[in-house]
């Protein structure tokens, strides 16, 4: 049966999508993502290697978190009998339908069952978030704060895990690093976002066009600028004015 999806389009490696499309599966994953979280076509590719552990008919073709985890914990239990396993934080990341988890974890099972290596490994982020696919867009179009934790928190991990600290937690991590990124795209492009150099800045700029020296180095937050060696600042004179403030004279108000 041939198929006309492209390694491209599914982003998996080229010997992976021939690997899927000898196995004649019930239906090609067409949205890898997608079609990989309920776990039935995971059961099936094991199906063709270990028929009697990976019974196909006791498995869920729905989409609901309750069929995904009935299914997945079913795979596990199976796997351990074969002595193999899966990371449980791709499990988890492709149940929940996050960035990169599907695509990782087909390409386990695929050097797992075949016994062979992928030239071109694609291996996503650990953290599964959309950080990568955010890089690609102009910066105008990224996502604010409330839409990178709304793409990065699935309901379903809200559903699967009702803890209200542990999904606080997670909220905070997602909003901690939009806030990095965004302070690192106000260092990379201060015009945009019409910042304007603070006093330190100002010195070390008078610094470097009065001086002239070779390496400097300052610190600004989390960035690092060059400014004098030593040898200038032990060259350089030093001028000192005395500045006398006179304070006002208190009254007190108790007599």
């Amino acid at each position: 049966m041939s198929y006309p999806q492209s390694p491209k389009k599914t982003g998996l490696p080229r010997e992976v999508v021939k690997w899927l499309q000898s196995l004649d599966l019930s239906f090609y994953p067409k949205n890898v993502r997608r079609d990989f979280s309920n776990g039935f076509l995971v059961a099936e590719i094991l199906s063709r290697y270990y028929s009697h552990d990976f019974p196909i008919h006791s498995y869920d073709k729905g989409t609901s978190l309750s069929a995904k985890q009935r299914n997945w914990s079913q795979i596990e239990k199976s796997l351990q009998k074969q002595n193999l396993h899966l990371m449980k934080e791709v499990i988890d990341g492709v149940i929940h339908c996050k960035p990169g988890a599907a695509e990782l974890l087909v390409q386990e099972v695929y050097t797992v069952l075949t016994n062979r290596s992928i030239r071109e490994v694609q291996r996503p982020m650990s953290d599964f978030t959309d950080q990568e696919y955010q890089e690609l867009l102009p910066t105008v179009a990224r996502s604010t704060a409330s839409k990178a934790i709304k793409n990065n928190l699935r309901i379903t991990e809200i559903m699967a895990e009702p803890d209200i600290s542990t999904n606080q937690r997670k909220a905070e991590m997602i909003l901690h690093r939009h806030l990095e990124h965004k302070a690192a795209e106000r260092i990379l492009n201060p015009g945009r976002f019409n910042v304007k150099p603070n006093l330190g800045r100002l010195a070390a700029k008078n610094l470097l066009s009065s001086s002239g020296c070779d390496e400097c180095f300052a610190s600004y937050g989390d960035t690092t600028a060059k400014l004098c060696s030593s040898s200038t600042w032990r060259g350089a004179a030093v001028s000192f004015k005395e500045i006398k403030v006179h304070q006002p004279v208190r009254r007190s108000l108790v007599n």
